[in-house]
Formats: C-alpha cells, sequence, structure tokens
C-alpha cells in the first residue's frame, strides 16, 4: 500500500468530489464579493456616460468576471485546500486513513491531481475566454465607456512616432493592412518640437503609405483656423508592423498569439525580457493552482484536540500567500530585466514546490 499511489478509488472519489465542491463555493463567492466592490467603485465612471445604462453595467460585469476567475482561482484552490483539510481533521478522518497505512503523500494525492485538473482547466479558460474579454474590456476603458466596440480582437490605444510628427488612436481593430483605427488624432511637429498642426478624426485606414483620415477636422496652430477635409492622409512612415508591434498586450493575446508577437519583437531587434516573462508565466500561472494542496497540506495533520489546529491553517495561509507574493515580485523583476524571463516565471514554483515537500516530509513522512 506505502507504494500504491491510489490505495483506495472510493477514498479518492471521495476526496477529489469534496475538494472540487469546496474549490467551486470558495470560487463563487470571492468572485461575486469582489465584483460587487467593482462595480461600487466603477459604475459611476460607466453610468456618467450618456445612454448608458443597465446593459452596460451587464457588459462589463461580462468583461470583468473572467479576469477575477483567472486572478483568483488558486487562491480559491488554497483557501479550498485548507477548509477540506481541517474538516478531515477535524472529524478524524485523516486520523482513520493514517491508521490505514496511507502516507501522508497518498493523502493528498487526490488533491494533488484535482488541482492539476483545475490547472489545465485554468490554462484552457484563459486561452479562449479571458484573452478576449480583457481585450474588449480594455478596448472600452480607452473609449472611456462610451460605444461598446463590437470586433473582438479591438485593441486598446496607441502612440507612435513618425520624425518628428505623433499619431495617437484610442482603439485599433483589424490585423495586417485591414487595420482601422478609431478616435485618430495626428500631430504635426516643426523641428523645435512644436506642434504646427493638429489633425482629428473618427477612424483611419491604411492607404499604402499612410493612414487615411475620414471625416478630418484640421487646426493650424499658426493661424488658428479650422477647416473639414473628407479625407486626409497622414504619418506616411508608420506602417501597419509598427502598430502591431506597439499593440502588443500580452495579457490579451493567447499562448500562441503572443509567441509569434516575440518573435516578430526579435526580429525588429526590440527587448523581448518582458513578453517572455508573460508567456512562460501563462504556463506557470495556472499551474500555481496544483502547488495549493503541497502549501495548505500542513492543515491535515496533527491532532485536533491539541489546540494548534488553527495555528496550522495559519501556517498553510501563510505558505500559499507567500508564494503568490513572491511570483508577482519575480515576475516584476523579469519585466524590468533583473531576472531572466525562465527564471522569473518558473523559479518561485519550484522554489515553493520544494519547500512544501520539507515541511510535508519533515513533519510527516
Amino acid at each position: 500500500m506505502q507504494f500504491d499511489f491510489f490505495p483506495s478509488w472510493t477514498l479518492t472519489v471521495y476526496l477529489a468530489k469534496m475538494f472540487v465542491v469546496r474549490i467551486f463555493a470558495v470560487l463563487v463567492m470571492l468572485v461575486l464579493v469582489l465584483m460587487m466592490l467593482d462595480l461600487l467603485a466603477i459604475s459611476g465612471d460607466i453610468l456618467a456616460v450618456e445612454g448608458n445604462g443597465q446593459a452596460e453595467l451587464l457588459t462589463y460585469t461580462g468583461y470583468r468576471i473572467p479576469q477575477l476567475v483567472q486572478r483568483f482561482l488558486p487562491y480559491s484552490v488554497l483557501l479550498a485546500t485548507i477548509i477540506a483539510l481541517i474538516t478531515l481533521n477535524q472529524n478524524s478522518e485523516v486520523i482513520a486513513m493514517k491508521a490505514a497505512g496511507l502516507s501522508a503523500h497518498q493523502v493528498l494525492a487526490p488533491l494533488l491531481i484535482t488541482a492539476l485538473g483545475v490547472s489545465v482547466i485554468s490554462f484552457a479558460f484563459n486561452e479562449r475566454v479571458v484573452t478576449s474579454t480583457t481585450a474588449s474590456l480594455k478596448a472600452w476603458e480607452a473609449t472611456e465607456f462610451g460605444a461598446v466596440p463590437l470586433e473582438v480582437d479591438a485593441r486598446k490605444g496607441l502612440y507612435l512616432t513618425d520624425g518628428s510628427d505623433i499619431l495617437s488612436a484610442t482603439t485599433m481593430t483589424g490585423r495586417a493592412e485591414q487595420i482601422r483605427l478609431q478616435g485618430v488624432t495626428w500631430y504635426r511637429r516643426n523641428e523645435s518640437g512644436q506642434i504646427v498642426r493638429q489633425v482629428r478624426a473618427d477612424s483611419a485606414e491604411y492607404a499604402a503609405p499612410g493612414w487615411r483620415l475620414i471625416g478630418a477636422t484640421s487646426f493650424d496652430v499658426g493661424t488658428a483656423e479650422t477647416q473639414t477635409d473628407a479625407e486626409v492622409t497622414v504619418a506616411p512612415g508608420i506602417t501597419p508592423s509598427q502598430i502591431e508591434l506597439e499593440s502588443v498586450d500580452a495579457d490579451a493575446l493567447g499562448f500562441m498569439e503572443l509567441r509569434d508577437s516575440i518573435q516578430a519583437y526579435r526580429a525588429s531587434g526590440r527587448a523581448t525580457a518582458e513578453l517572455e516573462a508573460k508567456w512562460w508565466h501563462k504556463l506557470s500561472g495556472p499551474l500555481s493552482a496544483f502547488l495549493m494542496p503541497l502549501l495548505g497540506a500542513v492543515a491535515a495533520f496533527g491532532l485536533a484536540r491539541s489546540g494548534q489546529l488553527f495555528v496550522r491553517a495559519v501556517i498553510g495561509m501563510a505558505l500559499g500567500f507567500a508564494y503568490f507574493v513572491v511570483d508577482n515580485a519575480a515576475l516584476a523583476m523579469g519585466s524590468f530585466g533583473g531576472y531572466p524571463p525562465l527564471l522569473a516565471a518558473w523559479a518561485p514554483f519550484f522554489l515553493f514546490l520544494l519547500i512544501g515537500e520539507t515541511v510535508l516530509i519533515r513533519t510527516e513522512e
């Protein structure tokens, strides 16, 4: 039995079902509470736009909930681990399992496998849902909660230079030569950097070369005159590939899309450390759920009547939350170039994997 990872199929199913129910319950509780707090903070900005109402609040909720699920799913696994193990400990079920010959690792095995399944689901959910809703929400925020962007690949504002001139846009949709810009402003500057002309338009499309501003309004700073033109072509030095490189948002791109963007950055000679760290974190982030049963395992063992069950639960929570602090710090260091991207994404995972194993072996095995 000591060498059988799952000595009892019945016990495995029992522990896995109990764990899944608690993960779901904790996740729903966290998401509902945080979503209500988020709405209290942001609803004023949404409703301040003329025409916005309940439908826009529901739209914002639909965009925001996937982000909350992505961020707090590992926390839910940690809290569910501690709740489940404390319950088993208080009911002497852990004692019964150990008396039957199960090791600490065998007791935790169903929870670890369940957490691994949660990690796989989390990765798929991030790829299929979170990236698209994040892109849409950022594009909507760029319009200050005006018209809701209908395009699923809408991305937030851009700021590019063409020599001394500047081209900015609030949102961007499409790819390659099909890129379309909304909320466009172009600034003509002289050699000393002073703005001499400003052109605004609701939209712009690629004119090969340059960008065709449709329904443009021009303001000449020197003469203070304003004129309206049906079409104006500006910024001939800015290409669609430059815009795509400038608009890369790691949070709004899938795993393979971000890899392609990194290759494009590398080919153009630009720094890729920040994007590479986030690319690796798209794997290590969801996999953090697998660590939570191991870090919270200290709550499962020890006699409940010894009075130290609460202390063990606090230790499990401290280990879990310490992982998230170190993970965020390492990712930030990787983005600034302090750590290599691979180390920034994976070092916290393996460090706390070793810490969890050490605590478990030293205390129970």
